[in-house]
């Protein structure tokens, strides 16, 4: 039997098949990937740099090249899957990905290593919403595809911890680039198994792109990625910081007003116009915002307060990710008995609250208790958040429509990740009255305190707007 992409929901299996076994591990295997590849070269940089010349002020570009094309790509990335075939793109991204791998591995110059990051970015904008359409529609809603997207949040939330363990036993073991050697054997081994077991999914009748759509959403997209990161670097009320933010709202406003004219709209309004999807999404946004930035928090604090090295910060970060498995495992039996948002409030809530006990940190290691069990318990309740976004943002909508579905949730994602690190870096260096323990220490809780409120004011929007209707 294959494995139809677009097959109608009445007569979808109900139980896993081996075949759908096979698809799932495939695509969850490249996510994991891709998810591993934001966070390994982390630890790496101050190597890296070393090793190719990097100037201080440049070496932040490793990141921030990877990071423009994989969030600014992703929504035109979703409707070429769509319109194209996920298939093909998803093959095509990981072909890429692959081969910029093996480039970024090999380079000897900063402008090759800087090339192979942009082009790692745009086969991640290409693959993470390729493959989590298929996904949606290999599965169909109910229990299997909430089951699914719970492994697919869970391996995604634990690739970001995984990538900063990885990435430091990596080059001290080995090499920085093995960093990015490690992806090609994965990339070849889901694309020698892929094609046989994932079946090509696309829309009977091809509709015209949207190029005003597509042109306008993506540089403006890139504007605001691009002011988000200069943030962190030249502080937000530096030109090279507003000039791009300005330039992005701008284009994103042109961007909608050419949606309400053009006869196939890259995003249709009435797309947005639904509850779940706009306002899934901004829960999305606001779980992936809180949770990376709080890691980002911690590292400070683990190595800046508890003097810990980069290695062992990164490992302690591992009851974090366990945390993250575990709420991705529970989601889709709490999804199936209580509904997506009450899963998602419920998480929300969770999150909150342990985020906020994080303010009883100090300056000694007896804290790293708290910190261990505070991290455990918040990841399980932001990846009961990230879950029910998912499904809330994907359900509803008609298979073709599933790249767009995705390509909105995966932008979601990569913006909060982005935007996140920027934002709380300026919150805590603006409350810091020095440089020793207790000052950086007191900068960190101003920031934590700001993570934590913004988790509950994700909730209290969540409560309000995702409810159902009264009939």
């Amino acid at each position: 039997m294959s494995v139809t992409a677009t097959r109608p929901a009445d007569t979808a299996p109900a139980v896993l098949t081996p075949r759908l076994r096979l698809v799932l591990v495939l695509l969850l295997a490249a996510q994991f990937m891709l998810a591993v590849d934001f966070s390994i070269l982390n630890v790496a940089l101050p190597v890296i740099g070393a090793g190719l010349g990097f100037s201080l002020d440049h070496l932040q570009w490793i990141g921030t090249a990877f990071a423009l094309c994989a969030a600014g790509f992703t929504l035109l990335f979703g409707r070429v899957a769509d319109l194209f075939g996920r298939r093909r793109l998803f093959l095509g991204g990981l072909v890429v990905l692959g081969a910029a791998s093996l480039a970024g591995g090999l380079a000897q110059s900063p402008e090759v290593l800087l090339t192979a990051r942009v082009f790692q970015g745009l086969a991640t904008a290409a693959v993470t919403p390729a493959g989590l359409s298929l996904l949606t529609t290999s599965f169909p809603e109910g229990p299997l595809r909430e089951k699914a997207l719970g492994l697919n949040g869970a391996l995604m939330s634990a690739g970001f911890t995984t990538g900063a363990i990885l990435g430091g036993l990596l080059t001290d073991l080995l090499s920085w680039r093995w960093a990015f050697f490690i992806n090609v054997p994965v990339a070849l081994a889901v694309l020698l198994v892929a094609p046989a077991v994932i079946a090509e999914s696309r829309p009977a009748e091809r509709p015209k792109l949207d190029v005003p759509g597509a042109v306008t959403v993506t540089l403006g997209l890139l504007a605001v990625i691009l002011g988000l990161t200069q943030a962190g670097e030249h502080g937000w009320g530096a030109p090279a910081t507003l000039l791009p933010l300005a330039a992005g709202v701008v284009l994103l406003g042109v961007f909608a007003a050419v949606e309400r004219r053009v006869s196939a709209p890259l995003v249709p309004p009435r797309v947005l116009g639904r509850r779940s999807v706009a306002w899934g999404n901004l829960a999305g946004l606001i779980a992936f915002l809180t949770e990376t930035s709080l890691v980002f928090l911690l590292t400070l604090y683990l190595q800046g307060v508890l003097g810990f090295s980069p290695l062992a910060a990164g490992l302690s970060f591992g009851v974090l990710g366990a945390g993250t498995v575990a709420g991705g495992a529970l989601a889709p039996r709490l999804i199936g008995r209580f509904g997506a948002t009450r899963t998602l409030l419920a998480g929300g809530l969770t999150q909150a609250l342990f985020t906020a006990a994080l303010l009883g940190l100090g300056t000694g290691h007896a804290s790293l208790w708290l910190l261990l069990a505070a991290t455990f318990a918040g990841g399980v309740g932001n990846m009961l958040v990230i879950v029910g976004f998912m499904v809330s943002a994907t359900s509803g909508l008609a298979d073709d429509e599933q790249g767009l579905a995705t390509g909105l949730a995966t932008m979601t994602q990569q913006i909060g990740i982005t935007m996140g690190t920027p934002v709380m870096s300026a919150v805590a260096t603006a409350a810091m009255t020095g440089t020793d323990a207790l000052a950086v220490l007191g900068g960190l809780k101003t920031a934590i305190a700001l993570n934590a409120a913004l988790a509950l004011a994700g909730t209290v929007g969540s409560a309000v707007f995702l409810r159902r209707p009264r009939r």
